[in-house]
């Protein structure tokens, strides 16, 4: 990895950290999915200053090429997110269906004792 290459690896890892910290401390961010993020930012801080570990890694997992490993996590990632938002979506709908419900029982009920 060039010296470049590195230095920018690291820049990003390091401004997604604060940028991180920047949208929980404004509350724009749950710590609910802060600690995921958080960990991304410093596995490509460390991935970055460690070269030699993402080379051990696809090595050890039979990958010929380490961008190549670094692709396969980011796809995995992508998955994770995907998923855990579409589970949070469903339990968000399902909610705003019982409350749409609750609120047609209670309006129902008001216009009956009137």
């Amino acid at each position: 990895m060039t010296m470049k290459l590195k230095i920018v690896a690291i820049l990003i890892g390091f401004s997604l950290f604060v940028y991180i910290i920047d949208l929980v401390r404004k509350r724009r961010l749950s710590e609910e999915y802060a600690w995921l993020w958080t960990v991304t930012g410093v596995a490509i801080i460390i991935l970055s200053l460690w070269y030699d570990l993402l080379v051990a890694i696809s090595n050890f997992l039979g990958g010929i090429v380490p961008s190549a490993l670094l692709f396969f996590f980011g796809l995995l990632f992508m998955i994770i997110i995907i998923l855990q938002m579409s589970v949070k979506i469903s339990r968000l709908t399902t909610q705003v269906k019982n409350l749409a419900q609750d609120l047609a029982i209670l309006k129902n009920e008001d216009e009956n004792v009137r």
